[in-house]
């Protein structure tokens, strides 16, 4: 598998698609042509693109499949949230790969191909993800180990004011320069899946409306036997807060209502019961607090920088010759 893709190759004459690129759309605006354009360079593999749209009115999704013969629009029916039209685009899949991403997401060059060679390097590997740059030019923690009540709390609590507190550092693996290999989940806003294991698991739960369905697929495709694996070798950038701005509120709630879900799942029957009602009395009170002081909604800030990902230099450069000082006699 190469790692510099020079052209796009969805559907090239006598292929099958090697990758169903399934992209969940609401509202996408230009930041969907600017996916499909940076698309053609991620891969010379063969794909082909499902828009699964949650309801979208501004003709993005509709342009983008009329203008591509390789791109196919599937209605939702509505906006049933991110897992459930990941869902519905790669249902009856035949591709053994399966990419699901944000709109808002630009690769760049042979961003998907090296996340397919990493997968031939680590053949227990479900899902596979890149790194991700944000607009600010910050690495964004999308590699991630599976919250423990401890760093959960710790980072729900201290998280949004002290970014590099040890809980959340030890939660969002925040430390040092990224490297490739197994972690407990990965960001869905750009996530490489074995279709083999993507239906062991079902898929995402469609009880997640928003946040954590990409934890907990992380989290059953684990006790499953498969690995996620991050490849930072593999680059995107993220604008990031596109759907979501336009129902700022909506959103930080369904942040925290998935929060509680997936912990109280964690914690089941009357022995918990107790704490489970501390951490929905916890939550709700992070909640109303965000609606005060919007940071706390935000959560933590990323920590490294994007620049992180530039190739390290060596550790003992050998002198250049040219600048050597040369004494001149006499």
């Amino acid at each position: 598998m190469t790692s510099s893709a020079a052209a796009g190759a969805a559907h090239p004459p006598g292929r099958s698609p090697l990758v169903r690129v399934v992209v969940v759309t609401y509202f996408p605006g230009d930041t969907l042509s600017g996916f499909l354009a940076s698309l053609r360079t991620a891969t010379t593999a063969a794909y082909e693109v499902v828009l699964a749209d949650n309801g979208s009115t501004d003709g993005a999704p509709e342009a983008a499949a009329a203008g591509d013969p390789a791109v196919r629009l599937v209605r939702t029916g509505g906006n049933i949230g991110y897992g459930r039209a990941a869902n519905v685009g790669a249902d009856a899949a035949r591709t053994p790969w399966l990419l699901v991403a944000n709109p808002d997401i630009t690769f760049t060059s042979g961003a998907l191909d090296r996340m397919l060679a990493a997968a031939e390097a680590w053949p227990r590997g479900g899902a596979f993800g890149p790194a991700i740059r944000t607009a600010d030019g910050s690495l964004y923690p999308s590699a991630r180990s599976l919250p423990s009540l401890r760093r959960g709390v710790g980072h729900a609590l201290a998280g949004w004011w002290w970014p590099g507190n040890p809980w959340t550092a030890a939660y969002r693996r925040e430390r040092g320069r990224p490297v490739e290999g197994p972690v407990g989940w990965l960001s869905g806003s750009c996530l490489l899946l074995r279709r083999a294991a993507w239906e062991s698991v079902g898929g995402f739960d469609p009880a997640y409306f928003m946040y954590f369905e990409d934890t907990d697929l992380g989290d059953r495709l684990g006790r499953r036997g498969w690995q996620s694996v991050y490849v930072p070798s593999a680059v995107v950038t993220h604008a990031g807060g596109h759907a979501t701005a336009r129902a700022r509120d909506p959103m930080v709630r369904a942040h925290h209502v998935s929060a509680y879900r997936y912990l109280a799942r964690r914690y089941p029957g009357g022995r918990w019961a107790a704490l489970r009602a501390a951490l929905a009395g916890g939550l709700a009170g992070r909640y109303a607090l965000s609606r005060a002081f919007p940071g706390v909604g935000e959560g933590a800030a990323p920590t490294r920088p994007a620049t992180l990902l530039d190739p390290a230099p060596p550790a003992n450069p050998a002198p250049r010759v040219d600048a050597i000082p040369i004494r001149s006699e006499g």
